[in-house]
């Protein structure tokens, strides 16, 4: 039986893993975090019954016996959440979105000091996981791409997860080549996006968006589009975070994307 803390439990998305944690006969919630709601019993802050899962109001006082951390919260403490966490010989699961490479660097040394395991997934969807992994095959081929990233108006970090997860590794398959240099650009250069991983990121906020990715490819006449489109719950992210859970204890440092546990590879 794996001992699970949820952090962002009363969250969109910790919400949908509550109830699937709860479903799960291999899977115990033991403790959760919610500033909003510290103090309480889940069940009850959640407008339920309860369910005898205290929760905390900070990452560091919910760890006692738990043996997987997740984390839905937001980019303004994952990493401190993180780092508590690995510090404390808990494994980590990561949905937030915010951690940047350097950021996954310090982690990943922390994590095999004290050898435990983080999977980190700018998106934990099943399709998600497989539009990552066809961009990054057909980076190995095709030389230059940018990445679009839409999201919600209100969404106040750029670019999201999904994107800048994905516009990193595919910097470490190469460096995308570029049509004319940055820098010798005329006009505001920031028109040309932000450079992730060496390619250029575009975030686009407006209503109607969740989080959606989309990857171009280009060759002389001809271009190749991949993009993955997120709905309006929360379901398509609880099956990919269950499976990272449920082999997050076997590893040792930091797993990037959903699509390395499914398919292998680095």
């Amino acid at each position: 039986m794996t001992r699970v803390c949820i952090a962002g439990a009363t969250g969109w998305t910790g919400r949908a893993l509550v109830s699937a944690v709860g479903d799960a006969p291999d899977l115990v919630l033991v403790s959760a975090v919610s500033r909003s709601a510290a103090g309480r019993d889940l069940g009850e802050a959640l407008g339920g019954d309860r369910l005898g899962v205290p929760v905390h109001g900070d990452v560091r006082e919910a760890l006692d016996g738990v043996d997987v951390l997740v984390d839905y919260t937001s980019a303004t403490v994952v990493m401190a959440n993180t780092m508590a966490a690995v510090q404390a010989g808990v494994a980590v699961v990561v949905g937030s979105s915010g951690l940047t490479a350097s950021d996954f660097e310090e982690i990943d040394a922390a994590a095999r000091e004290r050898l435990v395991g983080v999977v980190a997934s700018g998106n934990f969807s099943l399709t998600a996981a497989m539009c990552q992994a066809g961009a990054l095959l057909a980076a190995r081929h095709l030389p230059q791409w940018e990445v679009i990233d839409y999201a919600s108006a209100s969404k106040p970090d750029v670019p999201s997860g999904t994107s800048r997860e994905l516009a990193e590794r595919l910097g470490e398959v190469r460096q995308p080549e570029l049509g004319y240099p940055i820098e010798d650009l005329h006009g505001p250069k920031e028109a040309r996006g932000a450079t992730v991983g060496g390619a250029q990121v575009h975030s686009v906020r407006l209503p109607s968006f969740v989080v959606s990715t989309e990857v171009v490819f280009g060759l002389p006449d001809e271009r190749l589009t991949i993009r993955h489109d997120a709905g309006g719950t929360p379901e398509p992210y609880v099956l990919g975070t269950l499976l990272a859970v449920r082999r997050v204890r076997e590893l040792v440092g930091v797993t990037r994307g959903l699509d390395t546990l499914l398919l292998g590879g680095g």
